[in-house]
């Protein structure tokens, strides 16, 4: 008898036990999704309190902001798990044309808004304020999986390679950097560079495409860009301007040193006073280590970790070409935020302004972010042996609250 493919893998790693079941992948991505939606509510609620009073607004005021974007999130997310796959395919090109047409928006100066020297929000009036190279993130993922999973068979090939993937990307990318968003222009960067790994463009040809990439970010937006250039001075050639290029940073390790191993309590921080620019956004996680300390920060990485896992997983098991570039492009996308984020909060990396995902202030990141993942939990609920276990494990419920009603009626 022949084993199936999940039978096979269990045996590979019998240490696992169930732990490696057809359902792992789905259980990883909504346990860690769940996990660091709370920790982000809980910690916006605590990290803004202050900026809130500072604007004479309630000190819940941007907390309570936040647990409302997540409520829009649920749903939204819920629908994206319910989706078939084949609706995912025939998004892809309506949702990169949205996504297009919403960050042309950031262009017509009656729309766009600008925070901290970037444009890259749009004003539609009456309060609603979004980021579009958000919804970007998305469709470019989706988009990328579908016209790459099509040739992937003829990828060996440069020029399949490139279109249309390469020009459509671009299209996108460009237009965010016509805002001057470089941090989200690397995120996305990333995104493509994931998906075409993936898909198995040839190697020469990555390497070459990177090395175009690095030598025209390097050449166009950072030479010449004092701030750019103040910010990596700062990182790699030592603190000159406490008060200047260094001051985040140094304050956002204040509060990681502050916190020690257990932190010195929720709502307790000092950097929240106003000493540390963006408390509640991009340097979230400093507040973290400040109030729950290094066992804190370490739990967030640790999930960030498990979504990683669970895409690779994704990745590995799923016969689709779609899901797997799909999947890759969006673990790149926030796990690879993820990292630079905490990176640059510990001062590995540059201040490039990218928030922490499903954790920092901020609607658009989070409800798309939740999205993407319901999507890709969607993926991993249709990974091979998948379906029977989930069914096996509904009759083991039924059957188990059977029992208790028995023994009720029974007592």
């Amino acid at each position: 008898m022949v084993a199936t493919a999940p039978a096979r893998r269990t045996a590979e790693r019998p240490w696992l036990g169930q732990w490696n079941s057809a359902a792992t992948s789905y259980y990883l991505l909504l346990g860690a999704t769940t996990l660091l939606l709370v920790i982000g509510v809980v910690m916006v609620f605590s990290s803004s309190t202050v900026t809130s009073i500072a604007a004479q607004e309630a000190p819940w005021a941007e907390g309570l902001q936040q647990a409302k974007f997540a409520l829009i999130g649920l749903p939204l997310m819920l629908l994206a798990m319910r989706l078939p796959v084949r609706w995912y395919k025939r998004l892809a090109w309506p949702a990169l044309i949205v996504a297009v047409a919403l960050q042309s928006l950031t262009l017509v100066s009656a729309l766009a808004r600008s925070a901290g020297g970037n444009v890259g929000w749009v004003d539609l009036g009456g309060g609603v304020t979004f980021q579009p190279a958000e919804v970007g993130k998305l469709a470019l993922a989706v988009w990328l999986g579908f016209v790459l999973g099509r040739k992937q068979h003829l990828l060996g090939s440069w020029g399949h390679t490139f279109v249309p993937a390469v020009p459509g990307a671009l299209v996108l990318v460009g237009l965010v950097l016509a805002g001057n968003d470089l941090g989200t222009v690397l995120v996305m960067a990333g995104l493509v560079a994931g998906a075409l790994w993936v898909a198995g463009a040839p190697t020469k040809l990555f390497a070459l495409g990177a090395a175009a990439a690095a030598f025209v970010v390097v050449f166009f937006f950072v030479r010449g860009n004092t701030n750019r250039v103040g910010r990596i001075m700062a990182t790699y050639g030592g603190c000159t301007d406490q008060q200047g290029e260094c001051y985040q940073s140094l304050h956002g390790l204040y509060g990681l040193g502050t916190g020690g191993v257990f932190g010195v309590g929720l709502g307790a921080s000092r950097e929240k006073w106003r000493y540390l620019p963006e408390a509640h956004n991009d340097f979230i996680y400093a507040i973290i280590g400040e109030e729950l300390g290094l066992l804190g920060t370490l739990v967030v990485l640790a999930l960030f970790v498990v979504l990683g896992v669970a895409m690779a997983r994704v990745v590995r098991r799923h016969p689709d070409p779609f899901v797997k570039i799909t999947t890759a492009a969006v673990a790149c996308w926030i796990v690879g935020q993820a990292f630079v984020n905490i990176g640059v909060v510990v001062g590995l990396l540059p201040v490039i302004g990218v928030p922490l995902p499903l954790v920092s202030a901020g609607g658009s990141a989070l409800v798309t972010v939740m999205v993407a993942l319901g999507m890709v939990m969607r993926f991993a609920r249709d990974e091979p042996g998948a379906a029977q276990a989930f069914a096996a494990r509904r009759g083991v419920l039924r059957r188990s609250l059977t029992v208790v009603g028995r023994s009720r009626r029974a007592g």
